[in-house]
């Protein structure tokens, strides 16, 4: 009996050294190609000055109507913002008019009528932005499998985690630039693909990817391609910084409103703690005369 005991410690000593060997010195190979697993995007996102960063930001209407041209021109042959409806766009600075007017551009299915058929009909302010495609599979079809997202919240979506110590002074700076960063660096970031890099057909490279290095989508703008009616010179560089603006805008419309009333919550506290310590001093005074 002590010696079958002494046979299974034995036995079970030699796999824990055994285990740990294997722990110690791997397969060959298997710590290279763990290493050399790639981290997505290869490059960050370059940081841009928004003028709705911070806590006293806001939007630029002048470039939010750039970067509906540059949606309505470019984008919205591929891409929705089927949460967005027309009448917002009287936010943008445009007139009643001017929306109702913006809005028949686009057609819209309504139904049933009468006889229990669908129909199309021109959009009016009340509607949302239709989507290109009837479906998803139409879309992904159209698009080499790959179906164009929604943007109606794809600068929310699409924020890249901050690395240490980034987010720790995000904390302070009221970041939440992200999404707007990214979008646009995804668009100004095509690239040749580096010496050793494979790209297959259809697909294009591009480090800013949160998700590869090469994504479907060809680059979508070039210089000249959108003319603006108030004169901004037509580069990429503009036309990318105006779209994610936009496309923040669509995200969160409300946001200049949030940032107004998160400041004036922060003066009314400031000045109720000052309040708050002028009392304790003066029933203190008292208690001590």
């Amino acid at each position: 009996m002590k010696k079958l005991v002494a046979s299974i410690l034995s036995l079970a000593f030699a796999g824990c050294l055994g285990t740990a060997a294997l722990a110690q010195d791997p397969k060959p190979g298997a710590q290279q190609e763990t290493a050399a697993a790639p981290h997505y995007p290869m490059k960050e996102p370059k940081e841009v000055d928004w003028t709705f960063a911070g806590p006293l930001g806001y939007y630029d209407k002048g470039q939010l109507q750039r970067g509906l041209k540059v949606y309505s021109e470019v984008c919205a042959a591929c891409h929705s913002i089927k949460l967005v409806p027309f009448r917002m766009l009287g936010d943008l600075g445009y007139s009643d008019a001017q929306v109702k007017a913006f809005a028949a551009n686009y057609e819209v299915q309504d139904g049933p009528n009468a006889a229990g058929d669908m129909y199309t009909r021109k959009a009016v302010p009340s509607d949302y932005f239709p989507s290109p495609f009837p479906n998803a599979e139409a879309a992904a079809a159209s698009n080499n499998g790959a179906a164009p997202p929604d943007f109606s919240l794809i600068a929310k979506a699409r924020e890249i985690e901050r690395g240490f110590p980034k987010f720790i002074f995000d904390i302070f700076t009221q970041y939440q630039e992200g999404g707007p960063d990214y979008i646009y660096s995804l668009l100004t970031g095509y690239e040749n693909p580096p010496a050793g890099t494979t790209v297959s057909q259809g697909q294009h490279y591009n480090p800013y990817f949160n998700a590869a290095s090469v994504l479907a989508m060809p680059p979508p703008l070039s210089d000249g391609q959108v003319t603006y009616d108030d004169g901004t010179p037509g580069t990429v560089d503009q036309y990318a910084k105006d779209v994610a603006s936009f496309l923040m805008w669509a995200a969160e419309p409300h946001l200049v409103d949030r940032k107004q009333t998160g400041f004036m919550v922060m003066v009314f506290l400031l000045i109720f703690t000052v309040l708050i310590y002028l009392t304790k001093r003066s029933v203190y005074a008292r208690k001590e005369q």
